[in-house]
């Protein structure tokens, strides 16, 4: 039996979306997605846009050069998310220097009866780091492919 492939999500334009099911063990006491939870979501979102970008973090830290580190989080919850939403993570990069890479992430729900709603919004810095611990420019090819989704025209999640 052949396993299907995790969800990687997609690319629209310029914005990365990564769909997300709200799980009980997401909830809190309340019914509710816990807080922290939407940092988790924005973690894999991130990582798979990366991945579909054929950024390699993996094989950049196997070979010793170095790894992103969250240097920069801002957050916003708007709204709660609960037992059984269907969940889309937008990801969009908005600055791109040699060695940090800003981006805008935004988790939406969309249910029939409560249309698309904004949960919580997130604006992230990540540098590329040294095994040392210090800040070291990016592989060049992650900078270029970054600037390829830079500019596009894609969905304008508010």
């Amino acid at each position: 039996m052949l396993a299907p492939d995790p969800p990687g999500g997609r690319f629209d334009g310029s914005v990365h979306l990564f769909p997300v099911r709200v799980y009980f063990e997401d909830t809190d006491l309340s019914g509710v997605v816990y807080h922290a939870n939407y940092l988790r979501w924005f973690e894999r979102a991130r990582s798979d846009m990366l991945r579909l970008l054929g950024i390699g973090q993996r094989a950049a830290h196997d070979a010793g050069e170095g790894a992103y580190a969250v240097t920069e989080l801002a957050l916003r919850y708007l709204r709660p998310a609960r037992l059984d939403d269907a969940v889309y993570v937008a990801s969009r990069v908005t600055e791109v220097t040699p060695a940090t890479c800003r981006l805008v992430q935004q988790a939406y729900v969309q249910q029939p009866d409560r249309g698309e709603t904004l949960l919580c919004s997130a604006e992230v810095r990540v540098a590329f780091v040294a095994p040392s611990g210090r800040p070291r420019r990016q592989p060049a090819a992650w900078v270029a492919a970054f600037r390829t989704i830079l500019n596009q025209e894609g969905l304008s999640p508010a």
